[in-house]
């Protein structure tokens, strides 16, 4: 029998004792986490929720690990984040822009290298869905210019003068993690550079901006998955994988977000051809 296993993560907050004083204080992060994990529990799904203090670099790595070892060819892993996204110095040269995104987990940054890792433990032939309603904000030359464009002060806060509030950590405060925790990050950074094997299997992920735009949060969803619920309209939605984010990305267009289609590991042209989230 085909299984599909749900892994949904929403931070509200991180740990200021990590983030050098800085709580990260959202508002629809966990909200996002709830829903995918309800839309998950409509398809079939068994369903594994991490939410802000929970969601740690350790309970993301044994959930995962153990959706390695219980998933086999033809099952699906459902995966989604809604939290601040951060980056840290690349060094293992594999970012153009000498940078590595993370996702921005309780109690540290959680490298995209270090998921990368996690995702080779996959067996070929299963199926990995992955959404991340954050930003994977990309060099402070990047960053610059969303400061000029969106008017944030990216060294001091995630809000502008609109009063919209973004998913990512300020520069000052990525600066300040980085600087109290070096000797760890640096560490993370260097032992994943010997790359043993390339994911096996097929992995799409649908993020909530390009590498340089920033997500939005929300007194309930994220702007993202507010859009996402919208276009799959409680499962009367029709079409593939394919086909949701381009209605995502037009509903979207007019913005400063526009999610991207990104694919990863053995190419499954079925996979991608399917409906969302169904499991068969």
């Amino acid at each position: 029998m085909v299984k599909g296993l749900s892994l949904n993560i929403g931070l509200n907050s991180v740990d200021p004792k990590h983030y050098g004083g800085w709580d990260g204080r959202l508002g629809g992060c966990e909200y996002d986490a709830h829903d995918m994990a309800d839309i998950a529990k409509d398809n079939g799904f068994e369903v594994t929720k991490l939410l802000t203090k929970d969601a740690t670099v350790e309970n993301l790595k044994k959930n995962l690990t153990s959706a390695a070892q219980n998933l086999k060819s033809g099952d699906y892993l459902l995966l989604t984040y809604s939290g601040h996204g951060g980056t840290l110095p690349d060094e293992n040269n594999d970012e153009d822009d000498f940078q590595d995104e993370t996702w921005c987990l309780y109690d540290r940054q959680f490298v995209d290298d270090e998921l990368n890792v996690c995702l080779r433990e996959f067996k070929e032939g299963v199926k990995i869905f992955t959404l991340s309603d954050s930003c994977h904000s990309g060099t402070v030359v990047k960053a610059a210019k969303l400061q000029r464009t969106l008017d944030i002060d990216t060294f001091n806060s995630n809000i502008d003068i609109r009063g919209k509030q973004y998913r990512f950590a300020p520069d000052a405060v990525l600066g300040r993690t980085y600087n109290q925790n070096r000797d760890m990050y640096d560490k993370i950074l260097r032992d994943i550079n010997k790359k043993e094997k390339e994911v096996s299997a097929s992995v799409i992920l649908i993020s909530g901006c390009e590498d340089d735009e920033l997500s939005q949060d929300g007194a309930y969803n994220g702007f993202f998955t507010n859009n996402l619920k919208r276009v799959y309209n409680n499962g009367l939605f029709k079409g593939s994988y394919i086909k949701l984010h381009k209605l995502i990305l037009s509903r979207m267009m007019a913005t400063d977000q526009h999610p991207k289609y990104f694919k990863d590991g053995r190419s499954n042209p079925g996979f991608e051809k399917s409906k969302p989230f169904t499991i068969k």
